[in-house]
């Protein structure tokens, strides 16, 4: 949620004019975050989040704003888009795409415990059975295709161990076919920061700007090599038996799932791993941009690769307590 496209006040009151939110009373840029251009927006009815997307295409944006829409319809805690007069959430400011959703309550909590964390699983699977009824299809757009597609453009920026982790990983991933697991939309970033707390309970889940649809399980090692770890990558148990506990709580494991876990835990932290050299190393330009540390998933996953052979805990995953 970077600033790359500015928009000033004359401009923005323009195109706020054809949405049922009242006057602008100020616009303010968002620094965190590295994908589109976000301003919170306060109007004479409220405040709200403006998105300009920088690069998400016509297919990509119908689906994630559809899907947040879905399952604000749903009970979720997730933004909802706001329509004009013709039923229209996506329109154009400054020549891109952009699209003004409800700004929901709490602040992200960096330093989880379980009581987070087993809401964020409760949350996740509450997502996963809602989404089930949603029709839209977007394949996961950072997704194994993506992986190949960026490697080569990321290894020259390694280390002879950094580039002999990426390619065994790599061909590691390569000799797994997934397809069968139990499927449907997915957030696939659902990091502390994409998560609004009030004290335990969530005010909201936001940034739905990386979905798609793919296997569940990979949502839950999304959530898992984020939420449940130590500063050093490691898994904090309590952590994670309470993140699993809640989620097996709406939507248990099925055997399958069970079976792939140490390898989409594996595959999630490849996914960051990747996204983050791609986005440090080979930065767009903008006003205010934040890029993540490689360096931490590079940890993950080299642990990650480690303990899927050595913790049983990682190859078992606990049921539900």
């Amino acid at each position: 949620m970077s600033v790359y496209t500015k928009v000033n006040a004359a401009e923005l009151a323009a195109w706020l004019a054809e949405l049922p939110v009242g006057a602008l009373v100020d616009l303010k840029g968002i620094a965190a975050g590295i994908e589109n251009t976000n301003y919170f927006v306060t109007t004479t009815q409220g405040v709200f989040v403006l998105t300009i997307f920088e690069r998400l295409s016509g297919d990509a944006l119908a689906f994630c704003l559809g899907l947040m829409a879905h399952l604000a319809r749903h009970g979720i805690p997730c933004p909802m888009p706001i329509a004009d007069g013709g039923g229209g959430i996506l329109r154009l400011l400054k020549d891109k795409p952009a699209a003004l959703v409800t700004r929901l309550p709490g602040s992200a909590v960096m330093d989880p415990r379980p009581a987070h964390c087993a809401a964020v699983g409760a949350v996740l699977a509450e997502m996963h059975t809602a989404g089930e009824s949603f029709a839209g299809a977007l394949p996961n757009p950072r997704g194994p295709k993506w992986w190949r597609e960026v490697a080569p453009q990321v290894r020259p920026f390694l280390d002879a161990s950094g580039a002999q982790l990426l390619d065994g990983e790599l061909r590691f991933q390569a000799l797994y076919r997934l397809q069968d697991l139990p499927r449907g939309p997915v957030h696939a970033d659902l990091f502390r920061d994409n998560v609004l707390f009030a004290g335990e309970a969530i005010g909201g889940v936001i940034d739905f700007y990386f979905a798609g649809v793919d296997a569940w399980l990979f949502d839950v090692a999304v959530c898992m090599n984020d939420w449940c770890v130590l500063a050093d990558g490691r898994i904090d148990e309590a952590r994670a038996a309470a993140l699993l506990g809640a989620y097996h709580a709406h939507r248990p494991f099925t055997a399958l799932e069970r079976g792939a876990w140490p390898v989409m835990l594996r595959a999630a932290a490849l996914r960051f791993w990747l996204s983050r050299l791609y986005d440090f190393h080979l930065p767009r330009p903008g006003e205010l941009v934040h890029a993540h540390d490689p360096e931490h998933f590079r940890r993950i996953l080299a642990l990650r690769v480690a303990e899927s052979d050595t913790q049983p805990w990682i190859r078992n995953p606990p049921d539900s307590t």
